[in-house]
């Protein structure tokens, strides 16, 4: 087995920490369930040497999660460095980064409310402004796809490639979201929740009233280009 480089130790055990850390927020936003979900964060290569990945090892319980656990792996998914076998999961998320250079983490949950739009094949209409602040338009539905191999991953990178949403529902699965790093990625999964609960509710209260299209593109310029620090 390879073994991490030693030019990217630091980064390595840094992004294990951060990604250790932010599997904390799936289950304190309601997000999973058991084992299920996993976060994954790219850590850039090094001199010379190539991208890996860290992710959640498969099976284990968020309450024995720690630094140590997490895994590391290559971009084609195999095990660079860790005791346990990754996470189920992790076929898709190298998928992911290896065509979207720009992603920097990677998360998966079955949200409830997200992952109810999945099993309809249904995408989130734009219609709060939230949603065109953060997705800058509706959540759209990505194929059927079995886990197992790089499927998910090829789902999720031809239905996102070109949208502005960092979120994607996998039909029938559930929710995916990517960011620039794995704290973007988990952000824009409790935002997903959020939204989809949102929408859910009002459809049963009648029908949402729709954002007119350019209204959604100033909501999404001025968060992601003028909200905030800087």
């Amino acid at each position: 087995m390879t073994t991490v480089p030693s030019a990217m130790r630091e980064a390595v055990d840094a992004a294990k920490a951060r990604v250790a850390a932010l599997h904390n927020e799936l289950p304190r936003w309601e997000l999973v369930v058991w084992t299920a979900g996993n976060v994954s964060e790219r850590v850039p290569g090094i001199d010379g040497h190539p991208d890996l990945l860290v992710i959640k090892p498969s099976g284990v319980s968020y309450d024995d999660l720690t630094p140590e656990e997490i895994v590391v792996c290559d971009l084609e998914g195999e095990l660079i460095e860790g005791s346990r076998s990754p996470s189920s999961d992790t076929a898709a998320h190298a998928y992911v980064y290896r065509h979207m250079p720009h992603v920097g983490g990677v998360v998966h949950t079955h949200s409830t409310y997200a992952t109810a739009w999945a099993a309809r094949g249904e995408e989130i209409p734009c219609v709060l402004t939230m949603m065109g602040d953060e997705f800058g338009g509706p959540i759209p539905v990505g194929p059927f796809a079995i886990i197992g191999d790089d499927s998910i991953g090829r789902g999720i990178v031809a239905t996102l490639q070109d949208h502005r949403s960092p979120a994607v529902l996998m039909q029938n699965h559930g929710p995916f979201t990517i960011g620039k790093d794995a704290k973007s990625a988990v952000k824009a999964a409790v935002l997903l929740e959020e939204v989809a609960r949102t929408v859910h509710i009002s459809r049963q209260l009648g029908d949402p009233l729709p954002i007119p299209q350019d209204a959604i593109d100033s909501l999404y310029n001025r968060y992601q280009n003028v909200y905030g620090q800087h």
